[in-house]
């Protein structure tokens, strides 16, 4: 039989360097399905966030709105009652 590689190494010996690498291979395999894993639990972790950040932001922007309005209500009124709002200390 013609061996396709060209060193000295028996077919005894051969088949236990493929097994070894074949066996390691593997073990390589597994340690990247298992960072594959973290990492989507990460990425979806930080999905979460993103969007609670987003939710968060949205009602500081509709609260930030809301208390303008309401401090323009507070002028408009001080301002028909004759109350200068600049002389109350609080």
């Amino acid at each position: 039989m013609q061996k396709w590689y060209n060193w000295p190494m028996n077919d005894d010996q051969f088949t236990k360097l493929f097994n070894y690498m074949e066996k390691r291979f593997d073990e390589v395999s597994e340690r990247f399905s298992q960072q594959d894993k973290r990492f989507d639990e990460l990425t979806n972790l930080i999905d979460g966030y993103a969007s609670k950040i987003d939710s968060y932001a949205q009602e500081m922007a509709a609260m930030d709105h809301k208390i303008n309005r309401l401090e323009k209500y507070i002028q408009i009124l001080a301002d028909k009652a004759g109350v200068d709002l600049d002389s109350i200390h609080v």
